[in-house]
């Protein structure tokens, strides 16, 4: 069997499994033979059990059997198919993959993305695999000339169709700076070169990537801006889009009136927290903090003055 049909069955298997809470083999073997991957060949324990190993190998994905119930199975640790983890964007991603890939005759009905990469992904796991750094040559935004770091990468993190590495280096003193270490966020599609080295480096065992940006809307991590409750109401429309696509992990929704609702955020209001608001329009505005409201004010009041010529 190719690898390819592996995966399409470790696919259908946990969804199956997923969408139904608590099944039974027998239960699975009926939907199983309803599909055109079974051929009307049973899917046999055996088989069944590989997969069941194999997914908890690739994906990381647990399939218990609760036997004092029925013999029935079910997804032991669902929580990584509800939250932003590896294993639900794996899953996800092949899932589409397959379901794309056997509607080709529609490939000009589906329309996707382009999240650019490159090699640098695969460089940086690789090197977050040995433990090892990774020379950069980087070109910011606004200057022409590039800066060069050797990144001792802690994690890397999609935001927005753009990938991302969060990553440490000794900075030399320079322009009126003393030498200090700095933990940065570094976009990939900015990097002119990225190198592996043989440097090792030594992760905090305590650190944890999702924590670390955990006050965060994005990737943009400022200090200098605390952690703030913030309130935000939307109307009309844009109420639902938030209900179904919360603009944080922390968002709550507190209130709502006949053509609004409102929604309590735990986060740093950095820039590019701020400049989302700003695309949503007159969708969406700020209660609280008073701060933040002010800030978007300004913000509104100078967008406005660009027209006023």
């Amino acid at each position: 069997m190719r690898v390819p049909d592996k995966f399409k069955e470790y696919i259908w298997l946990v969804n199956a499994i997923w969408r139904a809470g608590r099944i039974t083999l027998d239960e699975l073997q009926t939907q199983w033979l309803r599909t055109t991957m079974s051929e009307g060949v049973e899917l046999s324990r055996s088989t069944f059990c590989r997969h069941r190993s194999d997914i908890e190998d690739i994906f990381g994905i647990y399939i218990d059997c609760d036997r004092r119930h029925g013999y029935k199975y079910f997804i032991a640790n669902e929580h990584v198919l509800r939250e932003d983890t590896v294993q639900n964007w794996l899953l996800s991603t092949l899932s589409v993959g397959n379901l794309v890939s056997e509607s080709l005759a529609l490939q000009d009905r589906i329309l996707l993305e382009h999240v650019p990469y490159g090699d640098d992904l695969q460089t940086f796991i690789e090197a977050m695999r040995l433990q090892v750094c990774v020379d950069v040559t980087y070109r910011k935004y606004g200057s022409d000339t590039p800066s060069h770091y050797c990144l001792a990468p802690y994690c890397v993190k999609m935001f927005r169709q753009r990938w991302y590495v969060l990553g440490h280096s000794h900075l030399e003193a320079s322009n009126g700076k003393p030498a200090r270490e700095h933990l940065g966020v570094f976009a990939f599609d900015r990097m002119l070169e990225a190198t592996l080295t043989t440097r090792a480096f030594t992760l905090a065992a305590d650190f944890d990537g999702k924590t670390f940006f955990s006050q965060c809307f994005g990737v943009l991590v400022n200090d200098h801006v605390p952690e703030q409750r913030i309130v935000i109401r939307a109307y009309g429309r844009q109420r639902f889009y938030l209900r179904d696509l919360p603009l944080h992990a922390s968002q709550q929704e507190v209130g709502q009136g006949e053509d609004y609702a409102d929604f309590a955020l735990l986060l740093r209001p950095t820039a590019d927290f701020v400049a989302h608001l700003m695309s949503l329009g007159d969708s969406v505005k700020v209660l609280s903090p008073a701060s933040l409201a002010e800030e978007m004010k300004a913000k509104l009041m100078r967008s406005l003055a660009l027209y006023s010529d």
